[in-house]
This record gives C-alpha cells, structure tokens and sequence, in this order.
C-alpha cells in the first residue's frame, strides 16, 4: 500500500472534563488518539503534553501493530505521570514509522452528549 501518514502530529488542543454522565467506561468523558498505521512495520509513538502553567509532560510510549489501527485515550497514560482532568492541554505525537492521526473528544457532563472529531496537524 506504500507509505501513508507523516512521522510528527500535533493535536494543538486538549481537555479531559472532570466528570462524566452516563455507564462507564463508554459514556466517561474522553481525549482520544485515533491512530492508522498502514505500513508494514509496527510504529512506536512518543507523546508529549504541553500546558499554559507548567513544563512538558512525557515521553509517553505506546506501540501501533503493522496494519492496523488503534485508539489511544488519553485518559488511559498514565507514565510518566496521569494525564490531569480538567486541564488545557496540547500533544506532539512522533513515531518511527508514518501514521495517521484523528482527534477525538467525548464530553459526557450532561446527558446530552457532544462527540467531537477532527484530522490532527501532520508534519511531513
């Protein structure tokens, strides 16, 4: 299929709302990395969050199989330190292998739920 995807992402926004409305772990509120790796070798990420009142938070490691596509909720890092609720943030996502990003975000406060997605920033 020849290579697809960029090596550098940035999802220049973040925010994991500190509650949730709804059965979990469906409905709990969420950032998500919604990653393709389309090649032929697995891909090992690198990501690192940015804050408006503190230094840089990471690398936190994570691995996408060859062919395949995984999602990676922010919520879930926890090395080198949990990813806070209720806290603005932006990620920098590198891989040795080119992927594909989306960005998704699952507000879950109320029971009018808002699902949000978008195509992150690649860097060739």
């Amino acid at each position: 299929m020849g290579q697809i995807g960029h090596h550098l992402w940035v999802i220049a926004e973040g925010f994991i709302p500190g509650r949730s409305h709804g059965p979990e772990p469906a409905m709990t509120s969420h950032e998500t990395a919604c990653i393709l790796n389309a090649g032929d070798e697995d891909a090992h990420l690198e990501i690192t969050l940015y804050f408006t009142d503190r230094d840089p938070v990471g690398p936190y490691r994570e691995t996408v199989q060859a062919r395949r596509t995984r999602h990676i909720r922010f919520n879930d890092l926890t090395d080198p330190e949990p990813v806070r609720r209720d806290t603005e943030y932006a990620s920098v996502i590198r891989s040795d292998r080119p992927v594909v990003v989306q960005h998704s975000r699952l507000d879950s406060r109320q029971a009018e739920n808002a699902l949000m997605t978008t195509i992150a920033h690649g860097q060739a």
